[in-house]
């Protein structure tokens, strides 16, 4: 993480200290490294400087605008799964001509929506889907843009929950039925056919399996054009893992020689989807040390972040780095950090040589750009924290902390309290809790 490093035994983000900006934004937040993001993302544009290609940031890995601001003014395209992600494109700046729109569950809503912005196009997971869009694009008397995404049935060897592209995943479309799939898209008059889509996980290490995933989509592809159908986009996905303790994953540049390698002289434009490349190491959690307890078991240090802030240790069994802002010589000691959320699950790191910290101290959780303010949570009415974004010697806030008065916004109560047939009497208004 070469944007986040110690000068003088104190972390810096870029060239603030990261302690400085705790002490005024106060604890448990989010910082992110502007030069970070900006240097992921040209690393993988750059990469495949040699064919035409549009990096597409997903933005589920992390949706805050100002991040998204910053990708779209480099002329990064983006990969949503969602009406809410599109409207965050939106408000970030994306051109709408540079939005991929997948997920197996989009709603009638969000179609509309999606063509009335007129999309690059929808990455289609299923025929009731393909057969939805092309109604919904008929009564609005337009043409919907298409890929249609292939489930290659390619095991990536990466954690079970973000494999996406075995035969036992929800995405996609099987390899037995894409050819009829795509014969029944080139019937539908408000349908065009622009390309193919495989995403076939997250966090993934090798090549091997990306290697695996084009041959497939090529075969494929001699396939339908032996049938007439002729594309123009090639869609591979994202998926390419980062370090988070011992990982040596390849780099974009070892992708796009390997992919360059089987497309050859085929002219398609390709469409990359990384997310956690480009944000992932550019973030961290930045927590303080509320307790110090010790059972005839355990030494737990407790935090004052928890589950709700950073999921990913225990949803996906994730190791991240956790290292004090202020660096001097300590003892280690093998211990739990756990947050004051009541669940057992709520950790950080369980039987973990870690550094001895004192009562006060802070923190910081590395690698935790991706996929850590995008899935917090309020539970346990938890507001959500801050965001802080670094740029050189300045920084500012790019999400206010939440507060108690936003955890009830939206909420309503009755006005005579419970009724007792438990439904609410036609007519009569609940007050809305400002």
């Amino acid at each position: 993480m070469n944007s986040f490093s110690y000068y003088q035994n104190e972390l810096y983000a870029e060239k603030v200290p990261v302690k400085k900006i705790a002490q005024e934004v106060g604890t448990p937040f989010y910082l992110y490294s502007r030069e970070q993001i900006e240097k992921n993302y040209f690393e993988y544009d750059n990469a495949f400087v040699q064919c035409p290609h549009l990096i597409c940031y997903a933005l589920k890995a992390n949706s805050n605008l100002a991040i998204g601001k910053i990708l779209a003014c480099k002329g990064a395209g983006v990969d949503i799964v969602s009406g809410g992600e599109l409207y965050r494109a939106l408000k970030s700046g994306f051109s709408a001509k540079k939005i991929v729109y997948a997920g197996v569950g989009k709603t009638k809503e969000e179609i509309e929506f999606a063509l009335r912005e007129n999309i690059l196009m929808f990455n289609i997971e299923s025929l009731g889907e393909l057969e939805l869009i092309a109604g919904i694009a008929k009564k609005m008397n337009c043409c919907a843009p298409i890929a249609i995404r292939v489930n290659p049935g390619i095991d990536p060897h990466t954690h079970k929950y973000t494999t996406t592209g075995k035969q036992e995943n929800k995405f996609g479309i099987p390899l037995k039925q894409i050819i009829s799939v795509y014969e029944r898209a080139g019937k539908l008059k408000n349908i065009e056919i622009l390309g193919m889509h495989s995403h076939i996980g997250s966090q993934i290490v090798t090549l091997k399996p990306f290697l695996d995933t084009l041959k497939c989509l090529l075969n494929l592809i001699n396939q339908l054009e032996k049938r007439g159908i002729k594309l123009r986009y090639l869609n591979l996905g994202g998926g390419l893992g980062i370090r988070y303790k011992d990982e040596n994953p390849p780099t974009p540049t070892d992708l796009a020689r390997g992919y360059l390698s089987l497309l050859k002289d085929r002219k398609y434009t390709l469409i990359l989807e990384p997310g956690r490349y480009i944000v992932g190491n550019a973030g961290i959690l930045v927590t303080k040390v509320l307790y110090l307890k010790n059972t005839e078991k355990k030494k737990f240090v407790i935090t004052d972040a928890g589950m709700t802030e950073l999921i990913r240790p225990v949803l996906y069994d994730a190791y991240h780095e956790i290292i004090p802002v202020i660096e001097r010589k300590r003892k280690k000691i093998v211990a739990d950090m756990v947050g004051p959320i009541c669940e057992s699950a709520d950790y950080f790191a369980q039987n973990r040589l870690l550094p001895e910290v004192q009562l006060g101290e802070i923190l910081a959780v590395m690698g935790a750009g991706a996929y850590g303010f995008s899935m917090s949570s309020t539970y346990n009415s938890r507001p959500h924290v801050a965001e802080v974004l670094v740029d050189g010697e300045n920084w500012e806030i790019i999400r206010e902390r939440e507060s108690y008065a936003d955890l009830i916004r939206g909420e309503v109560t009755t006005s005579r309290g419970e009724y007792p047939s438990g439904l609410r009497p036609s007519g009569r208004s609940l007050k809305v809790i400002t």
